[in-house]
């Protein structure tokens, strides 16, 4: 599953029928059995399997008197962009998001992200057919937050962040659920691109790339969504405003990793208490510098809720969901903004070695310009 975090710390046509999940969950067990704990496997296949049983097509709720008004339009605005996605962004749509899923729980997922006390590298976890990721994702806080005292209790920096959708990279057809309607309707459209920009193309290990490519058609996507049939203009500049102040914060976030990283490379010959005050100093500046970032925002920024939190495990994971997002921006412009033709670039790029795709990357951000 490729899932995508919520920038904020968990403390407190087609017909679907109802199938139940022990017949897939038994089939998934040989692929899962020896590469990871039965156990997290377990509740990470009845998690998936009760979302698809809990599913009812969306012109069922469409037709049903009991729906509100409010999810009736949400779901109207969902099947429209839908449509778009296939016809205009070139997206390989299939039978996602044909069904709905209600549920009540704040978010749909949790994600686990691990790093070391000196080191930002997040943990690695791999899996059976998607390969390795930088997170380990549970579908019950409780279940999540046991695991991290697991790692709390080793002396590892650990982050819980809430997970608003997820993809299952076309192996499922993916429903609309809860997670999707809570939000503004442009932001549940852009939220649907992004999700499906995933069935495009996933890079086992990398979760920068495909984040951040996921983002880059979600931005171009919703700027055509919102323009078509003379829509709000300023919706969109409203989401251009979220990614400056994402790459801004991403700015400070990288100059203090670059110091980390000095300080990490010195761990063989410093004391651990010095190490220790030092990394607590340098988050400490972050902290300041970002509150000072922040004072000209009319809203909460992207680090608002987790500057009590800061640790390795948020360094590395705001660093892998946003830095290359000007890169694909930048690919998609050079392709003339034609999402076919961006895709194969993407794909090519994808087959590079990974030295030689960051290189790329690299240089492609250096061009970027936000008046594209």
């Amino acid at each position: 599953m490729i899932q995508d975090t919520e920038p904020i710390p968990v403390t407190a046509g087609t017909t679907s029928v109802k199938r139940s999940p022990i017949p897939l969950f038994v089939l998934l067990i040989p692929l899962l059995a020896g590469c990871q704990t039965l156990g997290y496997y377990h509740q990470a296949a009845v998690g998936q399997m009760t979302l698809l049983w809990d599913r009812e097509p969306v012109s069922e709720w469409l037709d049903r008197e009991s729906t509100s008004d409010t999810l009736r339009g949400k779901l109207q605005t969902a099947m429209a962009a839908r449509a778009f996605a296939r016809t205009d962004l070139s997206l390989p749509v299939g039978d996602t998001f044909l069904d709905y899923v209600a549920f009540e729980r704040s978010h749909v997922v949790y994600n686990l992200v691990v790093a070391p006390p000196d080191g930002l590298a997040p943990k690695q976890w791999c899996y059976p057919v998607v390969g390795c990721q930088s997170y380990r994702g549970y579908f019950d806080l409780a279940d999540a937050r046991r695991e991290r005292a697991r790692y709390q209790a080793d002396g590892q920096d650990t982050f819980i962040g809430g997970v608003t959708a997820y993809s299952t990279l076309g192996w499922f057809d993916d429903p609309l659920h809860t997670g999707f309607t809570r939000l503004e309707p442009h932001r549940m459209v852009a939220l649907m691109f992004h999700e499906l920009a995933h069935r495009v193309l996933y890079i086992d290990g990398d979760t920068q790339f495909n984040e951040s490519f996921a983002t880059a058609v979600e931005l171009e996507g919703l700027k055509r969504w919102l323009q078509r049939d003379g829509g709000d203009p300023a919706l969109f500049q409203q989401t251009l405003e979220h990614e400056r102040r994402h790459r801004e914060t991403l700015a400070l976030i990288e100059h203090t990793a670059e110091r980390l990283q000095a300080l990490y490379d010195r761990k063989d010959s410093l004391e651990r208490d010095t190490l220790r005050t030092r990394k607590t100093a340098l988050f400490d500046a972050l902290r300041a510098d970002y509150r000072t970032l922040e004072a000209d925002w009319d809203e909460p920024g992207p680090l608002h809720y987790l500057l009590d939190d800061l640790n390795n495990a948020v360094i590395g994971l705001f660093r892998q969901y946003n830095a290359d997002v000007p890169a694909f921006r930048q690919l998609l412009a050079d392709q003339n903004g034609d999402f076919s033709a961006f895709y194969d670039a993407v794909r090519a790029l994808g087959k590079q070695p990974p030295e030689q795709r960051r290189a790329a990357l690299d240089l492609l951000t250096k061009r970027f310009d936000e008046d594209l």
